[in-house]
């Protein structure tokens, strides 16, 4: 057993998503998440410029004595270099493999679609993992620069005019594809998953990292032995590298309930 906390990080406040799901199946643990809600969003960044941020990210959840490390963010998981992720000292997640696990094991047809930042579709790292695990899936993807900034500045409601014909625009050719399934593949999408369901008409199974991701989690702590062994209900520390005015509203609707626990403006180094 391990009682130490979990380190999650995002560029944003987009990994809350993922901290959501942590909540409801290890209700347990504790957390310490990292926003980069100073330098949002990495995918319009550089590669370089990317694995620079994600670094500073990992070596801050570094010092405060963590099990593992979540990189809660797409952008983060499709860019950062095997042989820095595997070689940290520690479990390591990221979205994409646990995303990429369950879309394959969904998909009725094998055309899997995805959409992400930028950064995400350009690397093809969720079509590469995809035909990894199956060689017989079409992979169709659509980089959606808007989401991240339409969806930190709270318009997300299902009957939002602007984020709906947003995505419908991204959205439109996968659909000439006939995709069966789809990859939210930034953890900001989640909270839209009511447009995209809408404008796909139900018939498209969504996939959606949070879930696929904290279920991961909870696999490695399980195998390595690592759970914590309180019966209580953990705590959660957020830090975020820009001002904390209003991360309680903005949080609370990626948490999907009202923020408790500490909140921290930190600097990174």
């Amino acid at each position: 057993m391990d009682n130490r906390a979990i380190g999650v990080f995002d560029s944003g406040l987009g990994g809350l998503t993922v901290v959501k799901e942590l909540h409801k199946i290890l209700p347990n643990e504790n957390i310490v998440y990292l926003g980069d809600t100073g330098r949002v969003p990495y995918g319009s960044r550089s590669r370089e410029t990317i694995i620079k941020y994600a670094m500073q990210d990992i070596n801050f959840l570094k010092k405060k004595d963590i099990k593992m490390i979540v990189a809660a963010c797409g952008t983060v998981s499709s860019t950062l270099p095997r042989e820095i992720s595997e070689n940290l000292g520690l479990p390591y997640a990221d979205v994409i493999l646990p995303s990429a696990q369950e879309a394959c094991a969904l998909t009725a047809h094998g055309r899997i679609g995805v959409v992400g930042t930028s950064a995400s579709m350009r690397s093809n790292a969720y079509g590469k993992t995809i035909r990894n695990i199956r060689g017989d899936v079409r992979v169709f993807g659509n980089a959606c620069p808007l989401l991240v900034h339409l969806v930190e500045n709270g318009l997300v409601q299902p009957d939002n005019q602007i984020t709906r014909l947003t995505v419908e625009m991204y959205l439109k050719p996968l659909m000439e594809e006939n995709i069966d399934t789809l990859i939210l593949g930034c953890t900001h999408y989640p909270i839209i998953y009511d447009i995209f369901n809408q404008i796909l008409d139900y018939n498209v199974t969504l996939i959606d990292p949070g879930k696929c991701t904290a279920r991961y989690v909870k696999k490695i702590l399980t195998a390595n032995g690592m759970l914590a062994e309180r019966t209580k209900t953990g705590v959660t520390q957020y830090n975020v590298t820009d001002q904390v005015s209003g991360f309680d509203q903005t949080a609370s609707l990626f948490l999907g309930e009202p923020v408790s626990g500490s909140l921290n403006q930190v600097e990174l180094v």
